[in-house]
């Protein structure tokens, strides 16, 4: 019970700690671990979580009461010219005498109190069940509220990965405008000259209303990469400052294994639950067993000043013979549950086995394109230097020194997705893996 009301009251208190760091400690500057766990305190989905715990504790609270009697109190006042009735008034109130007819005793009235004590003895195990299926469901609900911080976590990272990709490609666009402009103060100066033809003018001309098109839409999306991180954390705001520098790598799991996933654990004790659930339905075979007692006072007004007490103590038994096979039907329906249960089970398992798999794969993937495109940014630096040089002598056309252009932008943005995804894809496995992200070891 103390275990019961701690976990109640932990769980109302974490919930009132959203609102105040919500609006007293919202970092300026974001670190990726600081978002995630900004956003386990504040994200709709981990407050929902811990009521979901909440709630598991006053099922726990309710099957338990089971265990314990029931005492009630009732009042009520009544005339009756009943001869049953009134003949029971006058002897529970004590006021019986001879010359009362008993076929037509007359005109009673009762004030009458009592109080009632029950107890079930037995009931064929249905409460020990329901209190085992419902500490089963508080464990499975503790264990999904583990697995809403690990989604949780790995969406955080994702947002945040999907900020610093959207601002290296604002970024690299700002660079390709740059060097088209540069270009262009070099063709008009050349025009000027008698030595550029002004179709080539143009074409640098067009080449820079595409690269200030590509540059709108990369802060387009900037801007929404930064108010999808935002509302992952749970908070609002326009802009989001992100240090990448103090974002420390995470650790690449050595073992990818889905075993431990608190998904998993939480199936587990969910078919617990379910196989308690049976042992809930075949109670309606077994015979209930109650003791009871009660103490009654009665009061009357319409013959005198008459009034009694009394009381009432036994033991009672209930046997269903036939219901119809509705215990029948129950158990079933109680077997089928436990085997979809069961089903379910696998069918987790395998679509988490595909997942490790899959972000491995990725992973290996993500990696080797940071290799590949690091190379490729490296040679259209340097090939993108030498064309703007040959441009400057008049070697090359407009249109050479185009593509060299867009093929730097194109590698950088490349490199910069793949540095990002990279980032990404460990935090995907360390999801998939069922751990914590940016955990201490």
């Amino acid at each position: 019970m103390v275990r019961i009301i701690m976990s109640v009251c932990l769980c109302c208190a974490l919930s009132h700690l959203p609102a105040v760091f919500a609006h007293d400690s919202v970092p300026d500057v974001w670190t990726c671990p600081e978002a995630v766990q900004f956003a386990l305190m504040n994200n709709p989905d981990a407050q929902i979580a811990l009521k979901r715990i909440a709630a598991s504790a006053a099922a726990i609270q309710e099957a338990n009461s089971a265990f314990y009697p029931q005492l009630g109190v009732q009042a009520g006042y009544s005339r009756t010219n009943n001869p049953m009735y009134s003949f029971g008034n006058i002897l529970n109130q004590g006021v019986f005498t001879n010359s009362i007819d008993f076929n037509d005793p007359g005109e009673t009235d009762d004030l009458q109190f009592m109080l009632q004590l029950t107890y079930r003895i037995y009931n064929g195990g249905r409460s020990r069940a329901g209190v085992a299926a419902a500490n089963a469901q508080e464990k499975a609900a503790m264990l999904q509220e583990e697995a809403v911080k690990r989604s949780l976590g790995f969406a955080v990272v994702k947002s945040f990965f999907n900020i610093v990709q959207a601002r290296e490609n604002v970024s690299a666009r700002q660079a390709a405008v740059q060097a088209i402009e540069a270009s262009i103060r070099v063709a008009s100066a050349r025009f000027e000259e008698g030595d550029m033809l002004k179709q080539e003018l143009l074409n640098l001309q067009v080449q820079q209303s595409l690269a200030g098109e590509d540059l709108i839409q990369a802060q387009h999306g900037f801007a929404l990469s930064q108010q999808g991180f935002l509302n992952v954390l749970g908070v609002t705001g326009e802009q989001v400052n992100i240090d990448l520098a103090n974002t420390p790598l995470q650790p690449v799991p050595s073992q990818p294994d889905f075993k431990d996933r608190s998904e998993i654990k939480a199936m587990a004790f969910l078919i617990q639950a379910k196989q308690a659930q049976i042992r809930q339905a075949k109670s309606g075979y077994y015979p209930t067993a109650d003791a009871f007692g009660s103490y009654q006072v009665d009061k009357g007004f319409e013959m005198g000043d008459g009034s009694g007490d009394s009381w009432m103590a036994g033991v009672r038994v209930n046997m269903t013979l036939f219901d119809g096979k509705q215990t029948d039907a129950r158990v079933q329906q109680a077997n089928i549950a436990l085997d979809q249960a069961k089903k379910e089970l696998r069918k987790i398992e395998l679509a988490y086995g595909l997942e490790i798999r899959q972000a491995v794969l990725n992973l290996d993937q993500t990696d080797k394109r940071c290799r590949v495109t690091q190379k490729m940014v490296t040679s259209a630096k340097e090939s993108a230097r030498l064309f703007r040089e040959r441009f400057k002598a008049g070697l090359v056309l407009s249109s050479e020194l185009i593509d060299t252009e867009n093929r730097l932008t194109e590698a950088q943005v490349r490199h910069a997705m793949a540095n990002a995804e990279h980032r990404v894809a460990v935090a995907n496995l360390r999801r998939a893996c069922g751990l914590l992200q940016y955990a201490e070891k």
